[in-house]
């Protein structure tokens, strides 16, 4: 019952719970800026390196070899380098976007922290104060 109690403590925690939404959001956002970067942004760079598509470039390690009456077909080893091209860029793209979203959040954070500094008093602040002062000695002297 030991285990169980700790596991259910462990797992009601905020930090679990915010931990797999953010998981489950950075799916999510991940599927979007896949999208992003394979239907918007690689298509005009295909056309600006003469129309090639780095999905496709590959390079065949191993032809495949037909099927007979006595072994099965083996498909061609195939090394995707376009493929690792796409994923590299989509990385680039994520971390970029997450560089900016944590920056515009540290700077709301920073902001939020900051204490107005005050500046020097002006001579009508110093006179105000000094009329309060006289005011509470002359009620603190009549009491």
């Amino acid at each position: 019952m030991k285990i169980l109690n700790e596991f259910k403590d462990f797992a009601i925690k905020g930090n679990v719970i915010d931990m797999a939404i953010g998981i489950i959001i950075g799916g999510a956002f991940g599927k979007i800026v896949s999208s992003v970067v394979n239907d918007v942004i690689m298509p005009p760079v295909g056309i600006l390196i003469g129309g090639m598509d780095f999905s496709n470039l590959s390079i065949k390690l191993k032809e495949a070899v037909a099927a007979t009456a006595t072994s099965p077909a083996i498909p061609a080893v195939v090394m995707k380098y376009g493929l690792f091209i796409n994923h590299v860029i989509d990385f680039a793209i994520i971390a970029s976007i997450m560089f900016m979203i944590i920056k515009l959040m540290n700077k709301i954070k920073r902001q939020a922290e900051e204490v107005p500094v005050l500046a020097e008093a002006t001579e009508e602040v110093l006179l105000l104060r000094e009329m309060r002062d006289l005011m509470k000695e002359k009620s603190e002297s009549t009491d």
